[in-house]
């Protein structure tokens, strides 16, 4: 049987625009893991790692005319956020160069033999060391920074491990050109390209994720998805670290101070952040708790308003499009139900962004409207009017795991009396937001981009310095001889390592 071709799409018409590649048989699965597996040893030189990524984010940045040109005929998410995005990818693998240069993340402890205590310590030297091959699974709505040059693959490159990606079916064409960089980042480097490998098809993904020789995967995509692959890591005879992001509802809770105070302006903030991007941040807030009555009425008027302003706009693709349809159709037809906005078609290639409102007490025991307590991926958000705290606390009680969650306060809550609500909404997220909005995610050592289950499979982070330990583990010697330790763990420290002697900072 022929290997069924993979088709860059044009998703502003649904047309074919050209076959980009074939999709990846078992065979070829098996050969591109087992080449992966047999250069891991080229990654060992922390000095060469780090030149390779910044090679790599050089070249992204050199060949951004025509990497934003690929990714905008294959995603329309237009020539402004990608530029954007390329940017954020190329910082991302400068900053893991970073990472890998200051060395913190290895996590060295050096404890001494010490006879005197009880019981004796023997000599222990511990750190972390690279799982081996990663498999990463790319991203629709991020054809950069959540794809082949994006924080999965840089920070598995950063701990030293060769990574294969399955491409994402939205942007092969966009896959192809950034994986060739990255290998051409490599090759300048004296590392062998089979350190970064690329396959098309979902059957290859599924291969991936049970190949013997992978030693762990990073996913960012759907539940359904992202469950599938996560329960088949963890039925392989082996285990395997699955990092899976799926999906987020981003829960907002507006204070009724906050609304009286500057409604307007939460209005139109809220108005942006939903329909940022067509609405396909995983970080959408697609879920507000706003007060009932006149202070809560001016908010929604102002995101009436900013809502409706908002052009048509255009999904990843056809798929996507009719998803959000559908679930918003569904959504619509439940009873206490209404419409301010009415999200759907805006075209017959594009969406109209809407959002739907209402009574919160519906929402606070299980029944028929739990679809508004899920995400629909797109332009469109669900209000739900509280007329008291205990509507509030109820409805929070029965959210899912989220990435983010918000708490808009006024000015005169600062003080500490949103404390309550603050420490409700904790628990539901990764990342807990005041008077701010989710949508946009700063690459930053102090960043969490995660969250309690089904948000992500982990408590790690996909963003930020510490995304890098997703793919080491620790491993401690023993009463080893000097010259058969690790260069990291002897008892010179010629690297100028951050470490840990005998518990305290050397």
């Amino acid at each position: 049987m022929a290997a069924a071709p993979v088709w860059s799409v044009d998703p502003r018409t649904g047309n074919p625009r050209e076959q980009v590649a074939v999709e990846a048989t078992a065979e070829e699965v098996d050969r591109v893991v087992r080449a992966a597996h047999a250069v891991r040893a080229s990654l060992a030189d922390r000095a060469v790692r780090a030149a390779f990524l910044r090679t790599a984010a050089d070249l992204l940045a050199g060949a951004g005319e025509h990497v934003i040109e690929a990714a905008d005929a294959e995603t329309a998410l237009g020539p402004a956020r990608l530029t954007g995005e390329l940017a954020r990818t190329a910082a991302q693998l400068r900053a893991f160069a970073e990472v890998v240069d200051e060395g913190a993340y290895l996590d060295i402890h050096i404890d001494h033999a010490d006879a005197t205590r009880t019981p004796p310590w023997p000599d222990l030297r511990r750190y972390k060391i690279p799982l081996g091959v990663v498999a990463v699974y790319a991203a629709s709505n991020f054809p950069l920074a959540f794809s082949v040059p994006g924080g999965d693959t840089a920070s598995a490159l950063a701990a030293g491990c060769p990574v294969v990606i399955k491409a994402h079916p939205d942007h092969p064409a966009t896959s192809e050109l950034c994986a060739s960089l990255l290998r051409r980042a490599a090759a300048q480097h004296g590392l062998p390209e089979d350190v970064v490998t690329l396959v098309h098809g979902f059957q290859a993904g599924v291969e991936l994720v049970r190949h013997p020789l992978v030693s762990a995967a990073g996913f960012t995509g759907s539940i359904r998805g992202g469950r599938a692959l996560f329960d088949a890591a963890a039925a392989r005879p082996v285990p395997i670290p699955f990092h899976g992001e799926l999906g987020s509802l981003n829960p907002v809770v507006i204070t009724e101070a906050a609304a009286a105070e500057r409604g307007e302006q939460i209005g139109a903030g809220l108005a942006g952040s939903i329909t940022m991007g067509a609405g396909q941040f995983c970080t959408k807030p697609g879920f507000v708790l706003a007060p009932a009555g006149e202070s809560g009425d001016r908010l929604l008027k102002s995101l009436t308003g900013a809502v409706s302003d908002t052009e048509a706009g255009v999904l990843l693709d056809h798929r996507m499009r009719d998803a959000f349809l559908a679930g918003v159709s569904e959504r619509a037809a439940l009873p206490g139900v209404e419409l301010p906005v009415t999200p759907g078609a805006g075209g017959e290639h594009t969406v109209a962004a809407g959002f739907l409102t209402v009574p919160a007490h519906l929402l606070a025991t299980e029944g028929a409207h739990d679809a508004l307590l899920e995400e629909c991926f797109g332009p469109v958000t669900v209000v739900a009017r509280y007329t008291s705290e205990d509507e509030i606390t109820a409805v929070l009680s029965r959210l899912p795991g989220n990435l983010t969650a918000t708490l808009q306060i006024a000015t005169e809550e600062a003080d500490g009396s949103a404390a309550g609500l603050l420490a409700a909404l904790t628990p539901l997220a990764g990342r807990v937001l005041v008077n701010g909005w989710p949508t946009g995610v700063a690459v930053a050592p102090a960043q969490h981009h995660g969250g309690p289950y089904p948000a992500t499979t982990s408590t790690s982070t996909s963003v930020g310095a510490t995304a890098i330990e997703r793919w080491l583990r620790p491993v401690t010697y023993q009463t080893t001889p000097e010259a058969l330790l690790p260069p990291e763990l002897r008892e010179d420290n010629p690297q100028d390592l951050p470490r840990r002697v005998n518990g305290h900072p050397a």
